[in-house]
């Protein structure tokens, strides 16, 4: 069904219902993204160190939209250190 289709068939009301469902119960690719971002903070949080901060589950969420700033140096090695336990 295309989009087109899809805004003749619903009207204004339960539009507003399924998008309110939607935050409270995500589904399709967000579903999806959340999903394997829960997988990735388990992981990283099992594998830190004892005195540094819990990842949380945005620190593994994909950002969409404009780009931030490129990473520096010191932050890419960060995020290669996190990424494969070496130290640092």
């Amino acid at each position: 069904m295309t989009r087109r289709e899809l805004l003749a068939r619903l009207d204004s009301r339960e539009l507003t219902e399924w998008r309110a469902y939607a935050t409270v119960e995500p589904f399709g690719e967000e579903r999806a993204d959340r999903r394997a971002a829960l997988i990735c903070m388990v992981m990283a949080n099992l594998q830190k160190g004892k005195k540094q901060p819990a990842f949380e589950l945005d620190d593994f969420m994909l950002q969409f939209g404009e780009a931030d700033e490129p990473l520096t140096p010191e932050q890419m090695m960060t995020a290669f250190a996190l990424a494969t336990g070496a130290r640092r």
